[in-house]
């Protein structure tokens, strides 16, 4: 705010300052809430991890079911019985003669 002040012999300019109060708080982080907010977050990974870990285990014993299968399909078609076949559906290897389930 300025203030102009006229006379006869000079004119005079006075600034009046105002301060502009504002707070700064500034947390470590370390409040109540905050911990307590933490502590329920890492009570929640523990509960959930055997439901990831049971997850994993799934989906690790599919893939070692369908490698299994890969390598007995290999086994079965390169096998030097010609009168064995492989089934896909069931994932076996087949005898023609009798249908029964054979190890190459």
């Amino acid at each position: 705010m300025r203030i102009i002040f006229f006379s006869s012999s000079s004119i005079f300019l006075i600034n009046s300052a105002q301060a502009d109060t504002q707070k700064l708080i500034i947390e470590s982080g370390d409040s109540s809430l905050s911990r307590q907010q933490a502590e329920m977050e890492r009570d929640q990974w523990k509960d959930t991890r055997t439901l990831r870990q049971k997850m994993n285990d799934r989906a690790e014993k599919e893939w070692d079911k369908k490698d299994a299968a890969i390598d007995d399909s290999y086994a079965c078609q390169t096998s030097d019985n010609h009168q064995l076949y492989w089934e896909p559906n069931t994932r076996r290897c087949l005898d023609r003669s009798t249908g029964r389930a054979v190890k190459p």
